[in-house]
């Protein structure tokens, strides 16, 4: 999958906040996650991120 640092990810599962964007701040064996809603930061497992990608805004 071609994610990049500032790509906004529209996720299958919600956070618990309620929203479902989220903005990439860094990849690797990790993605480093920035809810959009609440402003929320997480790590998350590269395996598992990509498994619940909906959709990805990309700013070209």
């Amino acid at each position: 999958m071609d994610i990049r640092v500032g790509d906004i990810l529209t996720m299958k599962k919600p956070h618990p906040c309620g929203g479902t964007r989220f903005s990439v701040l860094r990849i690797g064996m990790d993605f480093r996650l920035h809810c959009e809603t609440c402003g929320h930061e997480m790590m998350i497992p590269r395996s598992k991120a990509e498994k619940n990608i909906r959709g990805i805004e990309r700013d070209e």
